[in-house]
């Protein structure tokens, strides 16, 4: 019979085993992907990147392990794309960052670019978003393995803004992005260029009047407490990429190529879910703030804007712009 002290160190033992032949599993993978990216862990992405983990790891039987960083753990988003290429990282998620290195990929985040989010989608999916991906890889040696929508930028204010005559002198800040302070001068602002980190202060001290931003910022930066109105502008739709380095997906076999592939593919479909129902919950999560919902003229901002979007593109990117307006 076996007494209570003999049964703890069977367990024990059995714990202990259990523990040395996970880590041992762990040890047997063939290949690590370290993917850091800046999103904190609540944040969808975050969440899209542990379901890649698991699948890749499920899919591989454990020949790939999965290592996920966020909150700009690996560093800033430049810094794990310098480390991709220098071989210390192997994933990250980037957006219009890369038109540092491939101009194409500016297409990303152009004011008024897209009517809505299926035109995106078309343009993202077919020739338009080959031509881009192939500009990513050749010229930065990263390869896009998914993409995934990003909240469209709205403005907020104290005042409803409903056409380009409303914004008449209305301080705004924006980020330091030359296109986009053209823009909103051109739509009639004043456009001031600031660090994300002052402008709820600034608001507050009434330094600045407005600022735009993806709903998702507007909750988590707290705007409500400064600003009355989400003008709901769209004045960009975006996406992002999920990006691996090219050296290190050709380093595995096509079995685990497929893995990886498969995996991310599902990690889309998986993350946007989760954006979709993640937009309901952040439009009345504000709302229940007090926030006010502003219809606005979305046509007569975009026709505004126009003359000042083809102004700061060059050659190639203007005949992307053209391609998508055809869509």
């Amino acid at each position: 019979m076996l007494t209570t002290t003999t049964l703890k160190h069977l367990l024990a033992g059995a714990a202990l085993g259990a523990t040395l032949l996970g880590s041992q599993a762990a040890m047997a993978a063939d290949y690590t992907l370290k993917f850091g990216h800046l999103a904190n862990e609540q944040n969808i992405w975050n969440k899209a990147a542990l379901k890649f983990k698991e699948l890749v790891e499920a899919n591989s039987d454990g020949r790939i392990e999965v290592q996920v960083f966020p909150n700009e753990q690996l560093g800033s988003e430049m810094d794990v794309i310098n480390s991709i290429q220098l071989g210390t990282a192997d994933m990250t998620i980037t957006g219009e960052s890369l038109q540092n290195w491939a101009p194409k990929a500016a297409m990303m985040a152009v004011p008024y670019l897209f009517r809505d989010a299926d035109q995106m989608r078309k343009a993202v999916e077919g020739d338009v978003g080959q031509q881009i991906e192939a500009q990513i890889t050749e010229r930065t040696g990263l390869v896009p393995l998914a993409w995934f929508e990003r909240g469209p930028r709205e403005l907020t204010s104290n005042r409803p803004i409903k056409t380009p005559d409303d914004l008449d002198g209305l301080r705004i800040r924006v980020p330091n992005v030359p296109l986009f302070v053209d823009t909103w001068e051109a739509l009639g602002a004043r456009p001031t260029p600031m660090a994300f980190s002052e402008v709820f202060t600034s608001l507050q001290q009434n330094t600045i009047e407005a600022q735009e931003n993806p709903l998702s910022l507007i909750e988590s930066a707290s705007f409500n407490e400064v600003q009355k109105y989400v003008d709901m502008t769209d004045h960009v739709r975006s996406w992002i990429y999920v990006v691996i380095g090219k050296q290190k997906l050709e380093s595995m076999p096509d079995d685990l190529q497929t893995v990886v592939k498969d995996a991310a593919s599902e990690m889309q479909s998986y993350e946007e879910t989760l954006f979709v129902e993640d937009q309901k919950r952040l439009e009345q999560a504000l709302k229940d703030k007090g926030m006010t919902f502003v219809e606005v003229d979305q046509a007569a901002f975009a026709k505004k804007a126009e003359p000042a979007v083809l102004d700061a593109l060059n050659g190639e990117q203007k005949a992307l712009y053209k391609a998508i307006q055809a869509l």
